[in-house]
């Protein structure tokens, strides 16, 4: 890392404002070159501080007014000299500025190169770097409480407290082979175990709690399904506020599914209107209801509407018990027009299932329809909002803690059937090698390169 690196750090397009950020040795020195400043007392760069000048060419050309700052190694992002220039916006002027500054020996980052440098210099450990990343590309309240709790390092200091554990039973395990005869070579089997064991309740927890967090990482997929002229074209428009479908009083004019997504309390939902369910001898449409029929197989919720002026139908009552009630909300349309009787639910199936009046038109009960919804959302994933204290690892992070339980779990079995102590203390430092992958100790290059080369170039 003894090469200088640049790369513009702001998204791509015009803006106000654009950087480009500079790392390395030679940082500072490439920034006297080509930096002129407007005070004629200017002298040297005061770290951390703006400093207004021109930005000027290796031959003499102004390409700028800017304002540039110097940071000096190490307590900078990447633990190296940084130099930041703030010029303006535009796109081709970034990229001209972006060229001038690489004329200068200086090599264009890669991707995530500045966040790599980080992890090596020490000033953050894996789970951190990979929380930038997942940070920037957060949307939503909840994802980026998720990740920033990862850069405040909570999942790092936990790993290090499980390894602490492993190292305690490791120095009991090495106590029992090294003076097996000495009143300090008595193994506590019972005591290992329980340790053992909590070590696994914990690990366990973590990948719970990323089960129980998919929904604020990934969205929920809503299908909104029903018989012709239902309303559920109209009610898609309701909950997005707009009109995205086409409605008419025509059977069958939602022909392809439709998808927009919305925002509730945090909660990503991707809706997905299908077309209505029926017998149709028009092969167009017949194909739209095959691919609508598709979509609600693989939808996580399904919000079945039930045109209110028809009720209940033999139809409607076979197509909620073959989607499954665990997976429905019921959604009586056009309670303007005619409201269904007290237990319109049970009409429809013996079992329990969630339902709401709501009027598409008129948009009543379209607020506590989105409330039903996060509701079932979170019951449905065993899900909570999360805290600043809240932990959950990422899908990589996940991979590995599970092999760590498999592998405690063979330990397990192994010291419950009297396998030598030698071997236990072997199986313990695979495990703690395991952990150490997560937080970036012993972690193979092609592993670190792989997860960086998955950044945005100039983080």
């Amino acid at each position: 890392m003894c090469d200088t690196i640049a790369a513009i750090a702001t998204p791509s397009g015009t803006g106000g404002i654009g950087i480009i950020r500079i790392s390395g040795p030679k940082s500072k020195e490439r920034l006297t070159e080509l930096f002129h400043s407007v005070s004629p007392k200017f002298t040297d760069f005061k770290p951390w501080m703006l400093h207004r000048g021109y930005l000027v060419a290796p031959t003499n050309e102004f390409l700028d007014d800017i304002l540039a700052v110097y940071m000096p190694a190490p307590y900078t992002f990447t633990g190296e000299d940084v130099v930041e220039l703030h010029c303006h916006g535009g796109h081709f002027l970034l990229l001209t500025i972006l060229e001038t500054v690489l004329c200068k020996n200086i090599r264009l980052a890669k991707p995530g190169e500045f966040s790599q440098r980080a992890f090596l210099n020490g000033r953050m450990d894996l789970t951190q770097a990979e929380a930038v990343a997942e940070l920037i590309a957060a949307s939503s309240r909840n994802e980026v409480l998720l990740a920033s709790n990862r850069l405040k390092g909570l999942l790092g200091q936990k790993i290090i407290d499980i390894r602490r554990r492993i190292e305690e039973l490791r120095v009991w395990i090495c106590l029992a082979v090294d003076f097996p005869e000495e009143e300090s070579g008595i193994f506590p089997l019972e005591k290992f175990i329980n340790g053992l064991l909590e070590i696994h309740e914990i690990i366990q927890k973590l990948i719970h709690a990323a089960e129980r967090s998919r929904c604020w990482k990934e969205g929920v997929t809503v299908a909104l399904a029903g018989a012709v002229n239902a309303g559920k074209s109209s009610l898609l428009n309701a909950l997005l506020g707009k009109e995205r479908a086409i409605v008419t009083e025509h059977p069958g004019t939602t022909r392809d599914f439709l998808e927009e997504c919305i925002i509730v309390n945090s909660l990503s939902i991707r809706l997905i209107d299908t077309a209505g369910l029926r017998v149709t001898s028009d092969p167009i449409e017949e194909q739209g209801i095959q691919k609508g029929r598709e979509k609600i197989d693989e939808a996580d919720v399904i919000l079945f509407i039930i045109d209110g002026t028809v009720g209940v139908t033999e139809e409607s009552k076979l197509l909620i018990n073959n989607f499954g009630v665990e997976r429905t909300i019921l959604v009586w349309n056009k309670v303007d027009l005619k409201v269904p009787p007290s237990n319109w639910t049970e009409l429809y199936t013996s079992s329990q299932v969630s339902g709401i009046c709501v009027s598409a038109k008129t948009g009543s009960g379209i607020e506590e329809l989105l409330v039903l919804l996060y509701n079932f959302v979170l019951s449905q994933h065993n899900a909570q909002e999360p805290t600043f204290d809240t932990i959950v690892p990422n899908m990589r992070q996940v991979e590995v803690f599970s092999l760590v339980l498999e592998e405690i779990r063979s330990l397990y079995e192994d010291i419950r059937s009297g396998i030598p102590y030698d071997l236990c203390a072997v199986m313990l430092e695979n495990i703690s090698s395991m952990l150490n992958s997560i937080i970036g100790f012993d972690t193979p290059e092609e592993v670190l390169n792989r997860i960086f080369a998955s950044f945005c170039i100039g983080k």
